[in-house]
């Protein structure tokens, strides 16, 4: 056999008993890895750790792994506006969930003379979902039916979740009042209390002195 050894190595081409001594030797497991090959291969390593580790690769791989289911959504040539809206955002719903969605319009009678009108409706429901969704499958017939494929669009999505996000910045109320400025106590109080305090301090003025009369004084 080919021997491997814990690291990767090559030990080259070994006999049984001596590629299980080396094993124990190093107290690890010999493990036969390509039964296939010309000799078989064998790598020496814990089997434990191994089985180990490859459980957990296999438990993330799950995790990622996405389920997607197809889900469908039937339309009928003439639907009402309110319906096609409630069907609509189903439809939308399904695809920003990560599901693909089957989108069929259903043909009755003469109304399969017409099959512009259901190619009409499809054209509607691609567009409506535009920002969650693209088209896969492009309309084709299918017996009495017209049948589409939508799948969901990550880029489309992240793009329109950029574009509400600056809408909903761009429409948030501003608060255009200045907030109070603080008060300076320190400052001065230039702002007289009383008028008296209006009226400069000036000197007071001098009454005239009485002048003595000319002449003899009267008795």
């Amino acid at each position: 056999m080919r021997l491997v050894g814990p690291d990767g190595q090559q030990i080259g081409i070994k006999p049984l008993p001596e590629a299980l001594s080396i094993a124990r030797a190093a107290d690890l497991d010999l493990v036969e890895v390509a039964a296939q090959a010309n000799p078989p291969v064998c790598r020496i390593m814990d089997y434990g750790k191994y089985k180990y580790e490859a459980a957990q690769r296999a438990k993330e791989s799950r995790k990622k792994s996405t389920n997607v289911v197809v889900k469908e959504m039937k339309y009928r040539p003439k639907i009402g506006a309110g319906d096609f809206d409630t069907k609509t955002k189903k439809v939308e719903h399904f695809l920003a969930e990560g599901h693909k969605v089957k989108v069929t319009i259903m043909f009755r009678g003469r109304e399969m003379q017409h099959p512009d009108l259901g190619r009409k409706i499809l054209d509607q429901v691609a567009e409506a979902v535009a920002e969650q969704g693209r088209v896969e499958v492009y309309p084709r017939l299918d017996g009495r039916n017209m049948t589409m494929v939508l799948g969901p669009d990550k880029k489309a999505q992240a793009a329109a979740e950029r574009r509400r996000q600056t809408e909903a910045a761009e429409d948030a109320p501003v608060d255009d009042i200045a907030p109070d400025a603080p008060v300076d106590d320190t400052a001065p109080d230039l702002v007289p209390d009383t008028a008296a305090d209006l009226v400069p301090e000036t000197d007071p003025v001098p009454e005239p002195a009485t002048q003595a009369a000319d002449g003899p004084a009267a008795s």
